[in-house]
C-alpha cells in the first residue's frame, strides 16, 4: 500500500473507530422503499406510491420494466404497472440501488468526474451480475444487481476525503490507487451500517480477493466475474488477470476456455442488461 493510501486509510479507520467517520446515508426514498418492502403484506400499489414520490427514479423503474428482460407484450407507462410486472422484491431492490445514483456527485471537478465514472462502472457490473445470476445460478438476479451497484460504495468516503484534502491528491492516477487500496473495508462498513444482509455487505471487502474460498457460489463470485467481463477489450489493468486463477469461475460452473465461450454467448444479454441499469 502506498504511503498516501496508508495515511488516508489510517485516518479514515481511526475516525471510524471513534465513531467520527461521516458514513454516507441511503437517500430518503431508498430508506422508504426498504421500509415499505419489509412489510410481508405490502401491496404493489403501496410500493409504487413510495417510488412515485421520486419522479426521476419512477421513470427509471418504468424504463427497466419495459426492457427485453421482462418480455412484456404491452408497453408499461405507469409505476403501478411496472411494479406489478417486476414484482415487489425485484422492484424494491432495483429502486434501492438506482436511488444511490444521487450519492455519486461532488463539487470539485476531479472528484465529481471520478464519482460519475465509478457509478457508471457499477451499473455495468450490476447489469452483467443480474444476467450471470439468472443464467448460471439460482441466486435472485435483483440481489446480484444490488451487489453490483454497491460493490464500490466504499469509494464514497475516500472521495469525500479527497474533496476536503485536495492538496494530497493532485491527479487521477493517484486517486485511483488510493480508492483501490482503501475502499474495501469501508464499503462493508457502510453496508453493515445500512443493515444490508451479510451476503451483500461482505462483497466490497472481498471482491478483490481473486483466490477467495467459499462453500458455494455467492454474490461476491458473481460480482468478480461481472467485473472481469465488464473490462474485456479495454485497457483496464484487470484484463491482464489470468481467469484460470480466479476461483469464482469454477463456482459459477465455468472453467478454462469455457468461461470465455459461455460469456461470449451471453454478450447480447449483457448489453441489454447494462443499458437497463445505466
Amino acid at each position: 500500500m502506498s504511503n498516501l493510501a496508508e495515511e488516508i486509510r489510517a485516518e479514515l479507520t481511526e475516525a471510524a473507530a471513534k465513531d467520527e467517520l461521516d458514513l454516507p446515508t441511503l437517500p430518503e426514498v431508498a430508506l422508504r422503499i426498504r421500509d415499505t418492502a419489509e412489510d410481508p403484506d405490502v401491496s404493489v400499489m403501496e410500493l409504487a406510491a413510495v417510488i412515485a414520490g421520486d419522479p426521476a427514479l419512477s421513470a427509471q423503474v418504468i424504463r427497466v420494466s419495459n426492457s427485453p428482460a421482462f418480455r412484456g407484450a404491452a408497453s408499461i407507462e405507469d409505476i403501478n404497472m411496472a411494479v406489478s410486472r417486476m414484482g415487489v422484491p425485484y422492484t424494491a431492490n432495483l429502486a434501492t440501488g438506482l436511488a444511490m445514483k444521487h450519492m455519486f456527485q461532488a463539487t470539485s471537478d476531479m472528484v465529481d468526474t471520478k464519482m460519475r465514472q465509478i457509478w457508471s462502472h457499477a451499473t455495468d457490473v450490476a447489469g452483467i451480475a443480474s444476467v450471470l445470476a439468472s443464467s448460471l445460478t439460482k441466486l435472485p438476479p435483483d440481489q446480484a444487481a444490488l451487489a453490483g451497484l454497491t460493490h464500490s460504495i466504499g469509494a464514497l468516503p475516500v472521495l469525500a476525503f479527497a474533496e476536503e484534502h485536495d492538496e494530497l491528491i493532485t491527479d487521477e492516477a493517484t486517486l485511483d490507487r488510493v480508492i483501490e487500496q482503501v475502499q474495501g473495508p469501508l464499503g462493508t462498513m457502510i453496508l453493515e451500517h445500512w443493515h444490508f444482509p451479510r451476503e451483500l455487505s461482505i462483497v466490497p471487502s472481498q471482491f478483490s480477493d481473486w483466490h477467495r474460498a467459499a462453500q458455494s457460489v455467492d454474490y461476491t463470485d458473481i460480482v468478480q466475474v461481472a467485473m472481469l467481463q465488464s473490462v474485456v477489450d479495454t485497457d483496464h489493468h484487470l484484463t491482464k488477470l489470468d481467469w484460470s486463477t480466479v476461483c469464482a469461475f469454477e463456482r459459477l460452473g465455468l472453467s478454462g476456455a469455457q468461461a470465455h465461450e459461455t460469456l461470449s454467448e451471453l454478450a447480447d444479454l449483457f448489453a441489454m442488461s447494462k443499458e437497463m441499469f445505466g
